[in-house]
């Protein structure tokens, strides 16, 4: 089909289009006329995309997301919000809306949510595209009741917003309130095992210096236990060298070097008296007697230096001897004392693990308290709806504008739908698409008028054309 053939059915069907388009045109407008007038009211709300938190002072990155401006979109037109906005203008304690309510539903389901969902019908919510405000529109018969219905949305919706970001604050809180007591009482105990371990060690201090005194007196007797071990050394040879006249003890000995000197002048003595006197003379035994003497004083001195010496080399081993056990014993207690600053270490590192725990539940339970107590709320209303004087419906013009292009396309749809159902022959084009016979020629009826002369003459050839 070709544009002249459209034209061609068009122009034989003109009756059936214009009938439809001027019966489509009367119900459109009748309907228009007919319709109780509406009234819309609008309230607009102002998201604060960048609100600062007014606890912890910081800028909350969560309403950037890109989910943000969708989901509070849903939060208004939610059902609790239009629950609390039943309740907040009473709706539901008239008893003609209680009738309409039997009437409509059979008295099946609550009034409140059939009040709600009628609200959400008639709810519309229109983002900004380019900035964080939302408005939210009521339409009712009353423009009154529209511009309340459409604050109290308004409203309730800033009220459920401070109300969902309190109530997970307060059943936070309410968590680390319980911990808080759980960590409170570890802190408690792990006190109580490091008194009462300080108690049973006999601690009175936490720090390191007894544990310092202590080494440096273990260091103290090792050096001392060396000294001796050398001191004990030494006299134990002196007291096996010590055996007699050879020993550089007894030699170095000055009463016995007094006596050695007088032994050998009494023996020069004894030798002058042998050479001058025989051995029964007084003079040469006096000499003897006198010699025998210094030699037992000798034998004697000798003797208590050998003793001497002995004595010497038995208390070197016996000061080996108590070092080393002083030494054992100081070692066991420094042992003891390590032993007990790791346990000691253990029991504070516990009590310091508790104690950070606690001060950070103790924190987090004060923040989150305070959250739960703050009323602010991050939603403004910046313009609230007034009562609107002129209706928003219904749109006699935008109706019947809208009922000529729909009373057109179906007129034209109508007159196309007979076409296929029964189509004639209107050209010579249809006669060659319909038969596939070539047209030779076609005669063309014109209404008669009435003509003179020779173009009366002329005119039934003019009706023969050939192709």
């Amino acid at each position: 089909m070709n544009l002249h053939q459209f034209l061609l059915i068009l122009l034989a069907r003109k009756k059936i289009i214009l009938s439809t388009l001027l019966v489509t045109v009367l119900l459109a407008l009748g309907w228009s006329l007919v319709q109780q007038k509406t009234y819309t009211a609008s309230a607009s709300v102002l998201l604060n995309y960048k609100g600062v938190d007014p606890v912890s002072g910081l800028t909350m990155p969560g309403n950037l997301m890109p989910g943000y401006m969708a989901t509070q979109i849903d939060i208004i037109s939610s059902k609790n919000v239009a629950l609390r906005v039943v309740d907040a203008l009473r709706l539901a304690s008239s008893p003609a809306v209680q009738a309409q309510w039997r009437e409509a539903s059979e008295g099946k389901g609550s009034v409140h949510d059939w009040l709600a969902d009628l609200l959400l019908k008639k709810l519309a919510i229109k983002p900004s595209r380019e900035s964080s405000v939302v408005e939210i529109s009521f339409k009712g018969a009353d423009p009154a009741f529209a511009a309340a219905v459409a604050n109290t949305f308004a409203d309730e919706y800033q009220k459920i917003s401070v109300q969902l970001k309190t109530e997970p604050a307060k059943k936070a809180s309410s968590y680390f309130n319980e911990q808080t007591r759980q960590l409170r009482d570890n802190v408690e105990a792990a006190q109580a095992r490091l008194s009462k371990y300080q108690q049973d060690k006999g601690i009175v201090s936490l720090d390191n210096n007894r544990v310092d005194v202590e080494l440096s007196r273990l260091n103290d007797l090792s050096a001392q236990l060396v000294a001796a071990q050398a001191q004990a050394m030494e006299a134990n040879s002196r007291e096996h060298n010590a055996t007699g006249l050879g020993s550089a003890d007894v030699a170095n000995n000055a009463l016995i070097q007094n006596l050695r000197v007088s032994l050998a002048s009494g023996e020069a003595k004894l030798a002058e008296a042998a050479s001058r006197y025989g051995r029964n003379h007084p003079v040469y035994q006096a000499a003897s007697a006198e010699v025998g003497k210094m030699r037992s004083e000798l034998a004697s001195a000798v003797g208590s230096v050998t003793r001497s010496v002995g004595s010497s080399a038995e208390v070197y081993r016996q000061r080996e001897a108590q070092l080393r056990a002083a030494l054992a014993a100081q070692k066991t207690r420094v042992l003891e004392l390590n032993r007990t600053r790791d346990e000691l270490g253990v029991m504070l590192k516990d009590l310091d693990s508790a104690q950070r725990a606690f001060d950070s539940a103790s924190q987090r339970f004060s923040q989150t308290r305070i959250e739960a107590q703050s009323e602010q709320s991050d939603i403004s209303i910046l313009n609230p709806a007034v009562a609107p004087a002129e209706p928003s419906g219904p749109r006699v013009l935008l109706n019947t504008l809208v009922s000529i292009l729909l009373g057109t396309i179906l007129g034209v749809g109508l007159a196309l739908l007979l076409e296929l159902l029964k189509r004639p022959v209107r050209c010579a084009g249809d006669v060659r698409d319909m038969l596939g016979i070539p047209v030779l020629g076609s005669v063309e009826w014109r209404p008669a008028r009435p003509r003179k002369g020779i173009r009366a003459l002329m005119a039934p050839r003019r009706l023969l054309r050939l192709h």
